[in-house]
């Protein structure tokens, strides 16, 4: 195969992989292992640069890790810049015992599992024991946003997720070069000064590069079109020097240089997160393409019965049993618990270190470790099988422990006039969870008397929507009487919701053309029919129109409906009975059938030709 051709595939088939499992609802990693290794049956990057450099054996291992190290610095910098210290209050003592206690736990129950199972010695048993504390959060991330568990739970999840990371490969290399170069037990103070020159090195220059770049930003020593590959380089700098000065500390700083950017409160860095997340989506593809080529299925089935006792221990013993014990006292309750026991999957930076450590021992004549030569495919295997168990069980346990809503069906609204409360109080009735927020504290005070779940804060505000509480929740309609703020909250809340579940009324006349109007790229999904401005449906509400839910039956068909109503219907929504929600846009006319319920704003008298919510002085396609 050509390079050129092989460097474009990667990425097409990393991208193709996620694709397919967004379509098919999968874990993204899983497909995206099998993707490689269907790629390694064809062409192996070993072998491949192998030849590129005329026979060089080493050519692979010296190019690609390299690349997956800084790689994996990246992925880890975008995790940093997801975590707020402002979910520490209801997760910080839960996550902070699951990192410390829970990981000595893990690593503890790793290793004789993998001594007793594997028939491995002690010291390569404790390598892997300590590479398999880390989880993995381009796992886990994925999962949270398809299960949406409650935000404590999500929360806790991410920070173990992300923090542990660089826990469990410093752990790895604290194992690596104190027991199995040293052949004999560790001294514990070369293990604590190794430690404290790890965690030093890590902090300081992540706290040093992220008070750096803060300060650049905020005197613009820096144009507005370098903010986001200033960050990557120092990242990616940072992390380089941070491993030549302590094996594995570049994961410490950059994950500290993510954290500090994202939590200080001098300049906004939302645009420099949205340029990583999609780095990170790209880099994930490719890495786990490329790694899952190096698999050979030949060398998974020789590891045979052994590596799925493995497996399922670490799933259902060791996981459960850390956590448990980890967890005893805190604010966490059973179900939480439960959740969090029934969440581990590995993922890249087990893989990536694995592969490290593998490499380092093949190229070392002075060390012939039994099993040695196995590492990098237990690790591979457990990465799989975690992955396809977790994968496949999250949502079940979620639905069973009364979690989450795995479907997502709720709707968030920014909004709370009176019409608006009257739609969201049909939804109420047809148990769609539903969250309504305002600034006017008259109108949720109205919209709380009248039962409906309701919050007086600016969704504007970047603290209250990381503070809204939107389990279940998986869409948002912007319905206040402003359309610059309509498009200005879709904006703000594009990383809470797929772009295909943002929607907002339709533009104002006056903001519909001319230099000083609005362009329709800042709109987001147009709400219930051309010319359905807020103006014009809060007209009809004041003419008399109700909102009203209808059961349609083969009886008394949409078009029966239609009939009954007229034309001043608006239909705003349907509800199938299995609570799935489908709002009405210009853009996907709902067609509703017999079985769903519709909510729509019904004219219950005829209105005046003349009258506002008939002309309201123009067209009302227009207002």
């Amino acid at each position: 195969m050509d390079f050129l051709l092989y460097l474009a595939l990667v990425p097409a088939l990393g991208v193709t992989a996620q694709w397919l499992a967004w379509r098919t609802g999968l874990p993204s990693i899983l497909v995206l292992l099998v993707f490689g290794v269907l790629l390694g049956w064809f062409v192996q990057p070993d072998a491949f640069l192998s030849a590129l450099t005329e026979g060089d054996q080493t050519a692979g291992p010296n190019l690609l890790f390299p690349l997956v190290a800084l790689s994996v610095g990246v992925i880890m910098f975008e995790g940093g810049l997801t975590l707020k210290f402002a979910e520490l209050g209801e997760s910080g003592s839960a996550s902070l015992r699951l990192v410390t206690l829970g990981a000595l736990l893990a690593f503890a129950g790793n290793t004789i599992a993998v001594h007793f199972i594997l028939n491995w010695g002690w010291q390569l048993s404790a390598l892997l024991g300590a590479i398999l504390v880390v989880t993995g959060p381009t796992v886990i991330g994925p999962l949270l946003r398809q299960v949406r568990p409650s935000r404590r739970v999500s929360s806790t999840l991410k920070w173990e997720g992300i923090v542990i990371d660089p826990i469990g490969a410093v752990l790895a290399v604290l194992v690596y070069e104190e027991v199995l170069l040293q052949h004999s037990a560790p001294e514990w103070s070369s293990v604590v000064a190794s430690l404290v020159w790890t965690l030093t090195v890590g902090l300081v220059l992540g706290c040093v590069g992220g008070a750096l770049l803060t300060q650049s930003l905020r005197r613009y020593w820096v144009p507005d079109h370098l903010h986001g590959v200033t960050a990557l380089t120092l990242a990616l700098l940072l992390f380089a020097i941070s491993n030549k000065l302590a094996h594995e500390s570049g994961l410490i700083t950059v994950t500290v240089l993510g954290i500090w950017l994202t939590n200080q409160k001098h300049y906004d860095v939302e645009h420099i997160i949205e340029l990583k997340e999609n780095l990170r989506t790209l880099l994930i593809g490719c890495l786990f393409i490329v790694l899952g080529s190096r698999v050979n299925l030949a060398d998974i089935g020789a590891i045979g019965v052994p590596g799925l006792m493995l497996v399922l221990t670490l799933v259902l013993i060791i996981r459960p049993l850390s956590v448990y014990f980890s967890l005893l006292g805190s604010p966490l309750n059973y179900r939480e618990r439960t959740f969090i026991a029934g969440l581990a999957p590995r993922g890249i930076v087990a893989a990536a270190v694995s592969s490290v450590f593998a490499l380092g021992m093949e190229s070392r004549s002075d060390l012939s470790i039994p099993g040695s030569e196995q590492l990098a495919t237990v690790t591979f295997l457990v990465i799989i099988g975690t992955v396809a168990i977790y994968g496949m069980a999250a949502g079940p346990l979620a639905r069973f422990l009364n979690l989450a809503d795995e479907a997502s069906h709720g709707v968030l609204i920014a909004g709370a006039d009176a019409w608006v409360r009257d739609f969201a109080h049909e939804l109420k009735e047809a148990k769609i969870p539903l969250l309504l927020v305002d600034t006017n504290y008259n109108k949720i005070s109205q919209a709380r008397m009248d039962g409906i779940r309701a919050e007086c804060v600016n969704i504007l505000n970047e603290h209250v929507r990381e503070e809204l509480d939107l389990a279940g929740i998986g869409r948002f309609l912007a319905l206040t009487p402003n359309d610059e703020v309509n498009s200005l909250a879709l904006r703000e809340c594009k990383h809470l919701f797929d772009s295909s579940r943002l929607y907002q009324l339709t533009f104002k006349s006056k903001n519909m053309a001319g230099r000083r109007g609005l362009t329709k790229n800042l709109m987001g999904r147009e709400l219930f029919g051309e010319g359905m401005t807020f103006t014009h449906l809060r007209s009809l509400h004041s003419a008399g129109a109700l909102m009203k839910s209808t059961k349609l039956t083969a009886e008394f068909t949409y078009q029966d409906f239609l009939e009954k109503y007229g034309e001043q219907t608006v239909v705003m929504c349907s509800i199938d009975q299995d609570s799935a929600i489908k709002i009405n846009t210009i853009d996907s006319p709902l067609v509703p059938t017999a079985g769903q319920t519709l909510i729509a704003l019904v004219s219950v008298t005829p209105v005046p030709s003349k009258h506002a919510s008939r002309t309201n002085g123009e067209n009302p396609a227009n207002v």
